[in-house]
Parts: C-alpha cells; structure tokens; sequence
C-alpha cells in the first residue's frame, strides 16, 4: 500500500500561534489518539489521511496516530488507552464476545461505522515451484511460506486455514518447511529472494508489495481460495467472501478470484464524546467517494447506506446522529 511514514511513528495536526484567538479555540480541542497499523501500512495512512481530513472540518478535534494492530487495537480502545482505533469486523465481533483469540468479553467498544477499507487475502505463489490449488499448495511436504507477524489477523487466519487443511506451523517445520514471520517489508524481501515460494497477507487492494512483486523478476501467481476454505471462515469466524477482479493485479492474474475478505472498523471507546463521534462521522459520510479515495483507494468501498449496519458492536451514539441527519438509518 502506499505509505506515509512519520519519524516518530505519530502525527500530529495543528500548531501554535500568538493570536489569542487561537489560543482560546486550541485550549477548548479535543486531543485524541487514533491506534491504527504499523507505521508505513495502509492503516497508518488511512489515518493519518483521514486526521488531516477530520482537522479541515472540526476545529475543535485534533487527532494524534500512533500504531498498532488489527488484534491488539479492540483490546487497547476497550480498555481506554486510545479511544479511536481500527478494527477488523470478524475480530471485533469476537472481542465483544470474549471468544477466540480474546479470553475476556470487550463490553466498551463501540463503533462508528464498517466498510471504510475491504480487505482481501492473499496467497502468492512462485511459478514453478510447485502445487498450484490452495490446499495443495498449504500441506506439502517442505512448504517454505511467510506470513506477517504472529497475532496478525493475517496470521491468525492463515493459521485458521492450515488447522482446517491439517495442517499448522509446527508440522510444516517438522517436515522440513519453513514458516517465516515479519513486516510486509521482510516477507516480501524473503519471498523476492527465493528465502521462501508462497507470501500469504491480507491487505486492501491495490497493494503495494504485491504490486511489486508482480513487477518484479521472480514469476509469480495469485491462488484462489478453494469453496469449503472460504465456507469454513465465513461460517465459523464470521469472515466474507469477495472477488478479487482479474485486472487488480494484471501480473499475478488472468481471471477473477475467490477470496476470502474482511473489512475494516472504526472503534470508539463508549467514553468517547458523542460530539467527537458526531463530528468525525459526519465527516466520513460527507467526503465519501472521490475525497477519501484521494486518502487510500480502498475507501472508494465507502457506503454510509451500509456502514451503520454493523452488529459486532454497538454503534456509536454520536455516529448514529450522523447516520440519521444522512438519511441512511432509521430514526
């Protein structure tokens, strides 16, 4: 994905001026923390493009990012340490239940609104190096695979998926594989050095290293997500389904692809201001299409019709308003 990477892994909107004036409106702003991804990732520009973006519009709300991840971020909201973060529907929903991977109910997440960021998974393969189906592929005989880092929800469903094949980490080193962990960056450099032959991530298209490898020397290919694997994440852990078009990566396709999805979340912290949820929402659903497809392409995906329909959580008071003066819920 495109990044934008901040130096000391925060950004920070605003500034300081001698006119009163000014002192008296920066003494009266809200200063909250937005946990997004790592710093560089498409979350991470998410965020930082949409503070800028919520700055514009709402004087009064100033927003500092910071990073984190899809599995910790519902943990670290709920429990107040960031009062807006992103989130993953699937790993939400099972935050607010207290179910796998989470071990206690996540009662204080609320929500303001999902859709913002489709995400597909990946699973790349080096042409030549062997099988070319996905169950093939996941439980031969000295499968060399990275993947990002343990506890990712890309790991994590990776890990989903092998269970379900029979497959998982320890029994691909017993037999002579090898099961790489790391940023994109590394995974995406080992896999570029023939270190391993398939990459498995999930992130929203168009993504940077997956457009990288196909421009890059090694041939390589998009593998489909079989019917049952996608069936099996989708009723048992609550993931979608979705197709990848043929042209989203002309190098490592020729033809439509299954895959399995996901979708991203805006959490809030029951705590949070009913005017800053307002104001932040209200301002999603009036830059939806081309101004928040300027922040990250995925966005595009946007629909404030859909958005506050989500169930994992419950939606945010203030974002309800919001959705309501829009005339997409139900008053």
């Amino acid at each position: 994905m495109a990044n934008i990477i901040s130096r000391r892994g925060v950004l920070l909107l605003g500034g300081a001026a001698l006119a009163t004036p000014f002192i008296r409106t920066a003494q009266a702003q809200q200063t909250l923390e937005w946990v997004a991804g790592s710093v560089g990732g498409g979350w991470y520009t998410m965020a930082a493009g949409l503070s800028s973006l919520i700055a514009e519009e709402n004087p009064g709300i100033r927003i500092r990012v910071v990073p984190g991840g899809g599995l910790a971020n519902s943990t670290r909201v709920n429990n107040g340490q960031s009062p807006l973060g992103w989130g993953i529907d699937a790993f939400t929903a099972a935050a607010a239940r207290g179910e796998e991977p989470y071990t206690a109910k996540h009662e204080k997440l609320r929500s303001l609104g999902t859709g913002y960021s489709p995400t597909e998974h990946n699973l790349v393969r080096a042409v030549g190096s062997g099988p070319e189906g996905m169950r093939e592929i996941l439980t031969q005989r000295g499968l060399r695979i990275a993947c990002p880092q343990r506890s990712s929800t890309d790991e994590m469903t990776l890990q989903r998926i092998l269970r379900f094949l029979g497959s998982s980490p320890d029994k691909i080193r017993a037999e002579g594989g090898r099961y790489l962990n790391g940023s994109y960056a590394d995974i995406a450099a080992a896999y570029a050095d023939g270190q391993v032959d398939y990459l498995y991530c999930a992130l929203a298209k168009p993504a940077a290293i997956l457009t990288e490898i196909g421009q890059g020397r090694r041939a390589s290919q998009l593998v489909g997500f079989p019917d049952d694997v996608r069936k099996h994440l989708a009723d048992t852990y609550a993931y979608a389904e979705g197709k990848l078009p043929a042209g989203t990566y002309p190098q490592l396709q020729s033809a439509d692809l299954m895959v399995t999805t996901m979708d991203s979340v805006i959490l809030a912290n029951e705590a949070l201001p009913a005017d800053a949820a307002y104001g932040i929402t209200k301002t999603l659903i009036k830059n939806r299409g081309t101004r928040l497809t300027q922040i990250h392409a995925s966005m595009g995906a946007f629909d404030p019709a859909v958005a506050w329909k989500y169930s994992g959580v419950p939606l945010h008071p203030g974002a309800a308003r919001a959705f309501r003066e829009a005339g997409v819920m139900p008053a």
